[in-house]
């Protein structure tokens, strides 16, 4: 990690303290407000040099609530030099203090599944998640995956590394996981559905009924839960 000088740190602080004046500011802090901030961020920074967005992103998560994260994982992910330039003590920096399925989903698809697409992080950086004790690192490892396999996020498909995580957390009974873990077998069903037919096939006892399901149903349908 790059050293700021002062004068940089200075400005990431007038940067951060301005970021919270105007979230307070807003009448309704609801996503397509917050984002409408985010963006107007995203262009006077788009200069910016990537460590001190990083930076900022990290600062802004000195302050309670979910419109902060959002500000600061989108301003990463929506500048270039600094989404390319993240590594492993960046990501775990930036996902200090994941605690709910929002926050964990925004930190795995904006911010740690692009940086695992592209091999800025290792495999095992990923797998450590997914042993972790802590339910919401467990999720962030299956949701990186959808990154790999979602088109719509830039992902090209990629069975094995996606299996890899799965088959670590597939006997994990927390819902917040099982539910996780569904997402990630869906995705991949989109781009390789032989492979997560085959997964359903050999772990099928122990899976979770809903995942079981909700796998089979997207393969059959194309439909998570398709209407009776």
């Amino acid at each position: 990690m790059t050293t700021l000088k002062q004068s940089e740190s200075k400005e990431i602080e007038k940067l951060a303290t301005e970021i919270d004046a105007r979230l307070r500011a807003l009448s309704n802090t609801n996503a397509e407000s917050v984002r409408t901030l985010r963006r107007e961020f995203s262009n006077r920074l788009s200069e910016t040099g990537p460590q001190t967005i990083i930076e900022l992103a990290s600062r802004l998560l000195d302050w309670p609530g979910p419109e902060y994260r959002l500000v600061a994982y989108e301003l990463v992910h929506h500048h270039r030099a600094a989404l390319r330039s993240i590594g492993a003590k960046d990501l775990e920096r930036l996902g200090w203090g994941i605690d709910s399925w929002g926050a964990v989903d925004t930190f795995a698809c904006y911010l740690a599944g692009p940086a695992w697409r592209e091999n800025q992080v290792t495999d095992n950086l990923i797998h450590r998640w997914a042993r972790s004790t802590d339910r919401w690192w467990r999720r962030a490892a299956l949701v990186s995956t959808v990154a790999l396999n979602s088109k719509a996020r830039g992902g090209a498909g990629d069975a094995s590394r996606t299996l890899e995580v799965c088959r670590l957390l597939v006997g994990d009974k927390d819902d917040m996981v099982v539910k996780a873990l569904s997402w990630a077998l869906r995705e991949l069903a989109k781009r390789d559905p032989e492979a997560a037919r085959d997964f359903l096939a050999e772990y099928e006892i122990a899976l979770a009924a809903r995942v079981v399901r909700e796998v089979r149903n997207k393969l059959s349908t194309g439909l998570k839960n398709p209407r009776r």
